[in-house]
């Protein structure tokens, strides 16, 4: 791993009654070139075509690729996330967003924090997240 992860966990074991499989950790303590990450949303980088309408799942797995595909473009990998910041329009989406969000973070163990809010900037969008991530030196 690129950055020291601080008490790595999984959050079948935190929330035992929800269908969940995210590694995540209480802290991340990088060194390097940071990259933060406007919120992504679930549309496309060109031409911004909305994705998945009504589908959290289809919803999630455009924010995450796009996340993937601006780290990428500047230089960094998934394994360099460090934090994560989930917003979701309806609490009952948490845990088909978190499933497929940790299908794009298996191994990496980034801090995370979720909201629930009461809309995004466009109606039809159902989750957005944010992403920084550090190069390592």
């Amino acid at each position: 791993m690129a950055h020291r992860r601080i008490r790595p966990f999984n959050t079948r074991d935190t929330y035992p009654e929800q269908k969940l499989d995210n590694d995540l950790c209480q802290a991340v303590v990088a060194r390097g070139t940071m990259v933060f990450l406007r919120g992504q949303c679930p549309q496309e980088l060109e031409g911004g075509a909305n994705v998945g309408l009504g589908d959290p799942v289809a919803q999630t797995h455009k924010v995450m690729q796009n996340i993937r595909q601006l780290l990428e473009e500047s230089g960094a990998r998934m394994e360099h996330v460090t934090k994560l910041v989930v917003y979701l329009t309806d609490i009952r989406h948490r845990e088909p967003v978190y499933r497929t969000m940790g299908e794009y973070i298996r191994g990496v163990h980034p801090v995370c924090t979720g909201l629930v809010v009461v809309a995004l900037a466009r109606p039809e969008w159902l989750v957005e997240i944010d992403a920084t991530a550090v190069i390592p030196e």
